[in-house]
């Protein structure tokens, strides 16, 4: 085995991970952060201490999007989570990033806050990032009408964006019953079982979700 994965599987870029490499049964060791050793190891390898972090062999991988593009080249599957045609690969990037930018990274601000003490907290910053969810899940409602996944008919790198953003994102600002695109995206995302492995995996950590995890899901 030579692909080794620094990940934690709360984490929402982990769970992005981790769904590619379920989607297509690829064989990993999972070092679970949170274990001294495995902590200290990552802190070696990546100072920074972002992850996921993948090993492949002599090469260190980062940032989640691009190890899931370096799966697809050198550990292909039957999914391919990034279409061979170019055009279409722009389609599954440029919706990647829109999870990525305008769900997981305002999610994130409103976690991140409620982490903080009272006198750090940025109450105009949750607010922006409240503001951006609402208009990320109208964008994503009406670019959702007659789609299965986020790019089309295939599931793809952008649905393994997608899948956790929304999952914490519905739980940090609820989705709108009026989005019922967005929602029943969001419940076929949940019923994938790449994803509902990886959510599964995360169960005995809501605890510690700081907005407190909904009883659902």
């Amino acid at each position: 085995m030579t692909l080794k994965l620094y990940a934690h599987p709360f984490s929402s870029y982990c769970q992005k991970v981790l769904t590619a490499l379920y989607e297509n049964g690829i064989p990993f060791e999972y070092r679970m952060l949170g274990d001294e050793a495995a902590n200290a190891e990552l802190a070696a390898l990546w100072p920074i201490r972002k992850f996921p972090v993948l090993i492949d062999g002599e090469r260190t991988v980062l940032e989640a999007s691009i190890i899931i593009e370096h799966l697809g080249l050198f550990h292909p599957g039957p999914v391919k989570l990034v279409p061979e045609d170019p055009r279409a690969a722009l389609d599954v990037r440029m919706m990647d990033r829109f999870f990525d930018n305008y769900i997981m990274t305002p999610m994130q601000k409103i976690v991140a806050d409620r982490i903080r003490s009272e006198p750090d907290r940025d109450s105009h910053g949750v607010i922006e990032a409240r503001r951006m969810l609402d208009t990320a899940y109208a964008w994503l409602d009406y670019a959702m009408a007659g789609r299965e996944w986020a790019a089309g008919d295939a599931f793809s790198m952008a649905d393994c964006a997608a899948a956790p953003s929304l999952f914490y994102a519905d739980w940090a600002h609820p989705i709108s019953a009026e989005h019922a695109n967005v929602h029943a995206y969001r419940k076929r995302l949940l019923a994938r079982p790449s994803f509902a492995r990886a959510v599964d995996e995360a169960r005995p950590y809501r605890q510690y979700f700081p907005l407190g995890a909904p009883d659902r899901d």
